[in-house]
Order: C-alpha cells, then structure tokens, then sequence
C-alpha cells in the first residue's frame, strides 16, 4: 500500500506506523502543560513574567516561515509561549472577572479539543447536543422558569449573548424586520444602566439600531438602575414617537458588582410591554448560592438571560449562555434553513439539530467543561465556592474600610466580589480636597499597577467611573485564592506605593 500522505513530522499520525512517536510527542506536550498547571498554584513563582511589546518581539522570532520546524522546535515554541502567558489561574491573578485554573474544567477542555466537532448537528456532535440541551435546562430552571422551560444557546461570550437578546426582542415586536431591515419598521429604542457593560451598546451598533438609540438610565450612589428614572425615560421615549424595545437590567455590574432592582424594574416592563433582559454574566453564578440568590429576585420574570459560567463558576474560556423564556423564538428569527445541513428528511428528531437558531454556522462546544465541573462540584460544590469568595471580598473590604491609607468608592459592603477603593499615598494623607490632590490621586493606581507587573507578584484592575478618578477594583472569583493571598494585596499595594 502506497503512503501519499505527506507530512512535515513524517513519524506523526496519520503517517503509517506513527502511533509511538506521536504518544512521545503529546506525553511531552502534557508534562509542559503539567508543569505548568502546577507552577500557576505555586505562590512563590510570578503571576507575570512581564516584557514590553517590542521586547518580546525582538527577543523570539515568532513569524512564520515555509520551512517546517522540528518536534524539538514545536515544544521550545510551547515552552516559550508559556513562560510568557499570564498565570490566570494563581491565587494572586485579581486582574479580571474570569480567573482561576479547574482541573476538571482543564481535562474537559483537552476532550473537547480530542473530539474537535461543531455544534451545529445531532449527527456530528451527538453527545455534546444533548448536554447543552440538558445544562440549559437546568440553568432556566436555576432562574425560575417552570420545569427549565425555554430556549438557549451557548455563545463566544456575554457580549454576544446580550447582542443576541437584542436582536430577538426586535424579532418578537417587529419579525418582518428579518427580510426587510430597519428601513421596514419604527425608530426602536433601549435602556440600560449608565453602569452597564459597553456591550448593550455595540450590540445596538451591530444591529444597525444605533448607539444614539442606547438611552442610559441614571444610577444610585452603589451603581444599581433607578427605577422612577426608568420610567420617566421610557415615556418621554414614547412621546417623542420612538418604540422602546428592550430594558436591559444588570444583575452584576463590571465595575461596582451592583445589582439592579429587578422586580421593580419587571414591573416597569409589564406595564410597558417591553422585553426585559437581564445581564447576568457576571452575577448570574450567584443563583447556585442559596445565601446570596436573593440579590437576583425578580430575574425569572425576565422575557432573557445572560449568564457567564467562565466568570464567577470559574469555569474555563470560554462558557456563556443565552437564556430564552419562549420557546421557538430564536429559531424563529435566526433560522435560515440551509438544506445541506438541516436536511428535513433525517431519521431522527430534528430539534436536536440546534444549529439554526444560532447566529453562527460553526459554533465551539463550550458546554462539555460547564456540565463536566457540575458532575464533578454538584450544585453545591459551586455553591461553596461562590460562598468562600464572597466572603473573601466582605473581608478585604473589613480589612480596609478603616485602615490608614484607603478611601472606599462607595460606602457600605460590597454585594459581589467588587471592592472598589483608591489607596491614598503618605504624601497625599494630609491634603485638603483640591483638583491638585484629584490629578495626584489619579496617577497613583497607574504606577502602582505597572509596578506590580514589572514585579510580577500580583494583579488588580483599575478605571475611573464618572466623575471618579483611577480607583482599584478588586475581584475575587478564584476559589484558590485565601485570607493570606488579601493580606498580601494589602501589603503588595502599600509597599509599592508609599512612596508616590
């Protein structure tokens, strides 16, 4: 039998008889990734090891060539881009929403990437089919909706997710819109708190709806939607004959963690036949807390749902569903109906064929390492870990509500895992308030900031908001990280900035 596959690794499968030097290859492949795994835990290795842009690329050659490398090559290439990559999952990583390493969400991730298949059929993606069928029920039934009932769908992310909120509730009020465009229907309009995240707001873009037509809702001093001016918008909306379609509340804002008040914010809905969704990537993992769900009440009144399991459930990038109370619906407005995929004839039940009611044709299985870590956890095991670091942030926030040096963004304890202050150097103790103190205070957050990475030991954001200049907001959803790992922040912080 003649070979004509030809390989660049002529000992690799599929070439003939590469099985032994391919098993050589991956196990040298894993012992990088294990090695690793394990150095992301260790506390006494860098969160970091940080190069300016230019430096790394002058320091390795990156780009590509028409000359195959070898298998030593392949691994140093592995070795290096490691060595370089951000430990996401170190105790001390506070950098982003989405931090932590699951070792069940790992080995899911590798099966998945093992089994390389599209969501888009029952016939190529049997299994995964039916788990996101299963895992979405389940997560509808955590909102509330009777017997899980609904639709969904996993996206790349809450951006997306929002975005596809956005264009079912336009669906459901004007559906003609699908073939004859915006031209075809009224000037919609939508609302969402002046602290939501941006994606409200390139969701209208993508749309063709228009940023100008993204009406942003005053917020509370803790960063939670006021309903009364809601209201007052929605109407002045309606006077000047423009359609409001959708409020978008927030169960979990970005910067502050606030939650807005939903049942009120249900109420104004109903009242105005406007679809409601609520954005709950980030605050959504907190329906697994029976300690913490009430800070979502009136969520399963919501017409949808965004929720991030790769944030607060700390399961792997990239997990976010969509959320659909009425069944059908996002069928009804994505499918497009290619026969050489959605073939009506099949011989099985074509409602596992999901892929229609996806934007996307080809779509990642995102949802193996969500149901994988559930079996895993149970329900309770995730309540555990949302439990601890919200108990981690309530103690950070009682370690420096009164602590010489820190100022609080806003007064009272935090309702996630967001504790937004500024650290206020020795050399700014004394000052009065003055826009000479302001513009000092500005700077502080930047440099200390930029030490911690040259450092390498620890990471934690920092924004303005407002009228509020550079402030540090702490997150916890790394369910590694200790009381010792928030001591450690304290006295990383300090040290690095006393002397600003």
């Amino acid at each position: 039998i003649v070979n004509f596959y030809i390989s660049p690794f002529p000992d690799l499968l599929p070439t003939c008889n590469g099985e032994i030097t391919t098993m050589s290859f991956l196990q040298d492949v894993v012992d990088i990734l294990l090695q690793y795994v394990v150095k992301s835990f260790d506390r006494s290795t860098k969160v970091i090891d940080f190069h300016y842009p230019n430096e790394l690329l002058q320091e390795y050659n990156w780009e590509l060539a028409d000359q195959p490398q070898t298998l030593e090559e392949i691994l140093l290439n592995c070795r290096t881009t490691l060595k370089y990559a951000i430990k996401t999952g170190h105790p001390r990583y506070f950098n982003q929403l989405s931090t932590g390493l699951d070792m069940v969400g790992l080995a899911a991730d590798w099966l998945t990437s093992a089994a390389n298949t599209n969501m888009f059929t029952y016939e190529i993606a049997p299994v995964f089919v039916l788990l996101e069928y299963v895992t979405l029920r389940k997560m509808r039934e955590m909102v509330g909706w009777p017997g899980g009932c609904g639709d969904g769908i996993f996206s790349p992310g809450g951006a997306i997710s929002n975005m596809y909120a956005m264009l079912i509730a336009r669906f459901k009020m004007f559906p003609e819109v699908k073939e004859k465009g915006m031209a075809a229907i009224p000037r919609l309009v939508a609302f969402t708190s002046e602290h939501s995240h941006f994606s409200v707001k390139k969701g209208a873009a993508a749309l063709g709806i228009g940023t100008d037509s993204v009406i942003l809702i005053r917020c509370d001093e803790r960063g939670k939607m006021i309903p009364s001016d809601l209201e007052r918008r929605i109407v002045e909306a309606k006077q000047k004959g423009f359609v409001p379609f959708l409020v978008s509340a927030t169960a979990g804002t970005t910067v502050y963690g606030a939650f807005d008040p939903l049942i009120a914010i249900a109420d104004i809905c109903k009242k105005y036949k406007i679809w409601m969704h609520v954005d709950g990537a980030w605050g959504g993992g907190l329906l697994m807390s029976r300690k913490h769900k009430w800070k979502l009440n009136g969520i399963e009144r919501a017409n949808s749902v965004t929720w991030n399991p790769h944030k607060m459930m700390g399961v792997p990038l990239q997990c976010s569903a969509l959320l659909v109370r009425e069944e059908g619906l996002m069928q009804s407005c994505n499918q497009m109906h290619a026969s050489y995929l959605f073939q009506q004839d099949k011989h099985y039940d074509l409602s596992y064929d999901t892929g229609d009611k996806a934007l996307q044709c080809g779509r990642h299985v995102d949802v193996f390492k969500l149901w994988l870590m559930w079996r895993a956890k149970g329900t309770t095991g995730f309540e555990a870990q949302i439990d601890k670091c919200l108990e981690l942030a309530e103690y950070l926030y009682n370690k420096i509500k009164n602590r010489e040096g820190y100022e609080m963004v806003f007064d009272g304890k935090p309702q996630h895992t967001n504790v937004c202050f500024w650290y206020i150097p020795p050399s700014l103790r004394g000052m009065e308030d003055s826009e000479e103190r302001t513009s000092r205070l500005m700077k502080v957050a930047p440099v200390i900031k930029a030490r911690m990475m040259e450092y390498g030991t620890t990471m934690v954001s920092y924004q303005p908001l407002g009228d509020k200049v550079n402030f540090f907001r702490m997150v916890i959803s790394n369910p590694a990280a200790t009381h010792q790992d928030i001591d450690f922040l304290i006295d990383e912080i300090e040290r690095l900035g006393q002397d600003l």
